[in-house]
């Protein structure tokens, strides 16, 4: 495992202070009791089971199916009403309700996530689900804010669960003959370097070409370049991820080859025969796609290719949920959205670029995603260790499995795309 500097949480990530809306549930009680009737109806027709503490199941799951034991139902529909999804993922923060399959439990409510609420209350979504904070809007500042919320965590942290290449992003594995993708722990970096090496072929890298990475990650990518020959600048707004990213590009003796820099894709400047983006898009936010891919498309020298990651969701989904404020972004990943291929094609194409290839392998991201889960499981001492307290720990493995149930379920998908100049 590559070995990294101990970077202290900050107390405000791991205090119980940080946590209110964990501490005690809270919401009037009308909202309780229409949230219990709308949960109760939706579970009695999902194929899973709900045990509430006198013993009674609900549900229309067989024997094998999913089980989700209510501990204490009065507090779990309290911050059901209060908060929606929301209060369902802070409930099992808080201990209101668990699961010895919760990635099964999570990948039922996704498949059925279009019946589980009435239709007369989907046309009232954008009255009745709460936007995103103003605070969290990825502008310049607002950006920095946001990742340093989840990727300046803890480098160590990191490394607990990562594999030796420090890639958080979808791996691409072998195949077997039906296309499944083979996968294990013992695979995982090598699996990291294949979709880094496709990553780095459909931007046409080799000896010579100047690379633009956006989102540096830990390095990886830019190693991998290096060592073709290209010549590197790498840019992310997290300082722990440039720390370490740079000392393992000095310590790989590529410092003449690869600049580490923290700044703003909105601050790119020069031109580049090639550009590699891996999942750093979901973090740009809706209003703000043209500006990226217009500073794609400014940098990006004539001839040349840009290589593209990104986690998408069906377009119609991601119409319909991209004004909500979700779990995931109040715990995980602030001020992001998820875009569709279609919008990604369309916010290029306004800026002069043009999708000329594309592979999807939401498959391979759900394995991924397993394998990070089951190696952050068998090593939650050690989190305690880092000062991370049970509250981040139910909340982390909540994240993972919700990811791992999105990709599982098909809601989530993951892609590689090539793009070009139009013009």
């Amino acid at each position: 495992m590559t070995r990294v500097s101990c970077a202290q949480p900050a107390t405000s990530m791991i205090d119980s202070a940080r946590w209110p809306d964990v501490a005690a549930a809270a919401g009037p009680r009308g909202r309780a009791a229409v949230a219990r009737v709308l949960f109760t109806r939706a579970a009695a027709r999902l194929p899973l089971r709900v045990r509430f503490p006198d013993g009674h199941l609900l549900g229309a799951g067989p024997a094998d199916s999913p089980v989700m034991n209510l501990r204490r139902p009065q507090e779990f529909f309290r911050r059901l009403g209060a908060g929606g999804l929301i209060g369902f993922g802070e409930a099992y923060m808080a201990g209101d309700w668990d699961t010895s399959d919760l990635v099964g439990l999570l990948t039922v409510f996704a498949r059925q996530t279009a019946s589980l609420v009435p239709a007369w209350a989907q046309r009232l979504r954008r009255v009745a689900v709460r936007g995103q904070p103003t605070a969290d809007e990825p502008t310049p500042d607002g950006a920095r804010r946001n990742i340093h919320r989840h990727y300046d965590l803890s480098n160590d942290l990191f490394a607990l669960f990562l594999d030796e290449t420090m890639t958080y992003s979808s791996a691409l594995f072998g195949t077997d003959s039906a296309s499944r993708p083979v996968a294990g722990e013992d695979l995982l970096a090598e699996a990291q370097r294949r979709k880094i090496d496709r990553l780095l072929d459909r931007a046409g890298v080799r000896q010579g070409t100047r690379l633009l990475e956006v989102g540096t990650g830990w390095g990886e990518l830019a190693l991998r370049a290096a060592a073709r020959g290209a010549s590197v600048l790498t840019i992310t707004i997290s300082p722990e991820q440039r720390e370490l990213a740079a000392r393992r590009i000095a310590d790989a003796g590529l410092s003449g080859q690869v600049r580490a820099e923290l700044r703003d894709y909105r601050d790119v400047h020069g031109e580049f025969d090639a550009i590699c983006s891996a999942e750093m898009i979901e973090a740009v936010g809706e209003k703000y796609w043209p500006g990226y891919f217009g500073a794609l498309g400014r940098a990006l020298a004539p001839g040349g290719r840009i290589g593209l990651q990104a986690i998408t969701m069906d377009h119609d989904r991601m119409l319909a949920t991209r004004h909500s404020y979700t779990w995931i972004h109040k715990y995980i990943f602030p001020g992001g959205l998820i875009p569709s291929v279609t919008a990604i094609e369309d916010n290029a194409r306004r800026c002069g670029l043009r999708v000329s290839d594309r592979e999807d392998f939401g498959r391979h991201y759900e394995q991924t995603l397993r394998i990070w889960r089951e190696r952050f499981t068998a090593r939650l001492g050690q989190v305690k260790r880092l000062g991370f307290d049970d509250t981040f720990i139910g909340m982390w493995t909540f994240y993972l499995c919700y990811a791992e149930a999105g990709f599982r379920s098909g809601y989530l998908d993951v892609c590689q795309l090539t793009l070009e100049g139009s013009r």
